[in-house]
């Protein structure tokens, strides 16, 4: 029963000897002073008293919409601009508070216009003679398998939002799902673009086949194509012959990925495969990307994984439990993790068997992720430049130069493009912010999010964010007079990036749509290959659950937000064995030193040396500093994943098995 206020509000007035309730009784009611020439006070205070009686019944029922409203508080508020999120509308929730008991904050115009020049940049950059993406733009170098994936996920909000036409996604999804079906595949170590369904990582733009030597066959970024194939699927699904091509096609590439060839060390899979050197010695294992492989290949209907896999993959996640910045969650670093995974797939709700175990869920994981993130960037325990309440995000992206400098009197490590993050693990830190790191996370922690983009926008905007949005990364600490990777230097205010690069522009377009009504979420809920491999990974509860109320055939009721768990409080357990540090691999090698030889890359010329030995030696910068974080240093894990596109637990360093000495 809810309480009727400015009935109560009126009787309260009353039996306050009617003092200062002119204002508050509805139009049309009298008032003491009302009364007609010639009738008694006493009459008018029994209709009065009458009235309240009346008042004070109504206030005890449910409101209806013709309930009196407070015109004149309602006409203030419209007098007044709308207010913009601050610091103090932006506290962030208790760990474990329940999501629906916060009403979820209103987006801002601001992002109705990131939305869209986010979707220009996979509409516009896109070859839409083959469906090729670029890995970034407007260098455009090549293209990537993961960009593509997300470009299969933008068209349909661009669709939905009216920026084209379903006509034209059509086309251009059905452009981009034949070529890539039709592409040679083999074993060659040129002019082929993949090999047993797995594409590779980086793609000629013009040609679609494996870009260089160095670029690898992607199970990681495979998964991510697929989940935009799958997503692709599921939308286009009217009785129309070219939609009908488009879920035939997208079906064949999805059923000829063989994932247990993959499976080198079973049950776990490889980072991928060189025709080169063959297989990658290492195999995703422990929190990060890798987790979308695993339920990609336990829902294939063709080539399937045993779900003992899954409970090695998992295996991995002691290292990262634990306590960082006030919050208990599995603490790996960079905030891609936690976004990718769920730009295609609701977790809320849903729990494996680890999760059970530490009562909450990936969802409730990820939101505490970004909680940490912020604290961290107000405790700035390294002093970086502007860090704070609003000016937070660390996560893969492009960074300056790879380059040891004076900051605040101490040597400073800074890199180009790499892994960023703050946690327990691939913790690395140079002070670049990357705003993909905050607006990715907005279905995570909007109410710290929101007030996040607004204030990047309004102090950096005028260098960081131009036609496609927001620029990749930024970094207010660096003003060094050197030669630069990527990017420029803008008069005291830092460096700034000059590209946009398509697995950040991703999760901002996704997550907003996610936020504003669920809709990518709710297409792949219907999907019977995600729902497999989330229940053959052990997966209960929440929309799961209700799905399985359909009749065959049926599509699952939306779900709303479901009520994370809360979290229980475990004991810190520290990783089993300490990191080791890894040195920078043969992608970044040839990337940030386009012009070395093979020998050069297995021996670093001098010219690249400097920054070798740099990144060979360091973890996280000013150890002192980074003392006071809420785990020992030693726990912090640095794995150097450098060079563009490189992410993951060893990254491509262990992928092309260069270890430090």
């Amino acid at each position: 029963m809810k309480t009727n206020v400015p009935a109560l509000r009126v009787l309260r007035a009353f039996t306050d000897g009617f003092a200062g309730a002119r204002s508050r009784i509805a139009p049309g009611a009298h008032r003491p002073s009302d009364h007609p020439p010639g009738r008694a006070p006493g009459a008018a205070m029994l209709g009065l008293l009458a009235l309240c009686a009346l008042l004070a019944v109504a206030g005890c029922k449910r409101i209806e919409e013709g309930a009196p409203k407070q015109a004149p508080r309602q006409e203030q508020a419209a007098q007044q601009p709308a207010a913009q999120p601050t610091a103090e509308a932006a506290t962030p929730p208790q760990p474990g508070a329940p999501a629906e008991e916060q009403k979820p904050p209103q987006l801002p115009p601001l992002f109705k216009d990131i939305e869209k020049r986010t979707f220009q940049f996979f509409w516009d950059t896109t070859n839409e003679n083959n469906g090729m993406t670029p890995d970034r733009f407007p260098s455009r170098p090549f293209a990537s398998i993961a960009s593509i994936g997300f470009a299969l996920t933008a068209y349909p909000i661009g669709v939905e939002n009216g920026w084209v036409s379903r006509r034209q996604a059509v086309e251009r999804t059905l452009t981009t799902l034949e070529f890539l079906r039709d592409a040679k595949m083999g074993p060659q170590k040129a002019g082929t673009t993949g090999y047993h369904g797995f594409y590779y990582h980086f793609l000629d733009m013009q040609k679609g086949q494996r870009y260089e030597p160095w670029v690898e066959l992607s199970s990681v970024d495979t998964g991510l194509l697929m989940m935009g194939v799958l997503f692709a699927r599921g939308y286009y699904d009217r009785d129309d012959a070219r939609e009908k091509e488009i879920r035939e096609v997208a079906d064949a590439l999805y059923r000829r990925v063989e994932w247990p060839w993959l499976q080198v060390r079973p049950p776990l899979i490889s980072m991928g495969w060189y025709p080169e050197t063959g297989f990658i010695t290492h195999d995703w294992t422990g929190s990060s990307e890798g987790m979308l492989v695993y339920l990609l290949a336990l829902g294939s209907p063709t080539h399937p994984i045993e779900p003992d896999a899954w409970p090695a993959w998992t295996s991995g996640y002691e290292q990262s439990w634990g306590h960082f910045e006030g919050q208990e969650y599995l603490s790996y670093g960079p905030m891609f993790w936690h976004q990718y995974n769920q730009v295609w797939i609701d977790f809320r709700g849903i729990r494996d068997e680890y999760m059970r175990s530490r009562d909450m869920d990936y969802f409730e994981n990820s939101r505490r992720a970004a909680l940490a993130q912020r604290t961290y960037a107000i405790e700035n325990p390294m002093k970086w430049k502007d860090y704070g309440e609003n000016v937070w995000g660390l996560t893969a992206s492009d960074g300056p130069q790879r380059t040891v400098q004076l900051y605040n009197g101490e040597e400073r490590e800074f890199r180009h493009y790499s892994a960023r993050g703050a946690g327990l693990r691939d913790a690395y830190d140079d002070g670049t912010i990357a705003p993909t790191a905050a607006i990715g996370s907005l279905v995570f922690a909007p109410e710290v999010v929101i007030p996040a983009t607004v204030e990047m926008h309004e102090r950096y905007g005028d260098f960081l964010y131009s036609s496609y949005g927001f620029l990749d990364a930024f970094n207010p600490s660096f003003q060094y007079d050197i030669p630069l990777k990527t990017g420029r230097l803008v008069p005291d205010k830092g460096w700034v990036a000059s590209d946009y690069i398509g697995i950040d522009q991703g999760p901002i377009l996704t997550m907003i749509a996610n936020y504003r009504n669920e809709f990518v979420w709710n297409i792949m809920k219907r999907d019977p290959y995600i729902r497999a491999g989330l229940e053959r990974a052990g997966f209960t509860g929440g929309w799961l659950e209700q799905g399985k109320a359909q009749q065959p055939g049926g599509e699952a009721a939306p779900a709303g937000a479901t009520k994370p768990a809360k979290g229980v409080r475990v004991p810190l357990r520290p990783p089993s064995q300490p990191p080791q540090a890894e040195r920078p691999d043969k992608q970044a090698m040839r990337i940030d030193c386009p012009h070395a030889t093979d020998h050069d890359i297995a021996t670093p010329s001098a010219r690249c040396a400097g920054g070798v030995e740099g990144l060979a030696h360091a973890a996280v910068p000013a150890r002192a500093a980074a003392g006071r974080l809420r785990a020992p240093a030693r726990w912090a894990r640095d794995d150097h994943v450098l060079g563009h596109g490189v992410r993951g637990r060893a990254g491509r360093a262990a992928a092309a098995g260069v270890r430090a000495a």
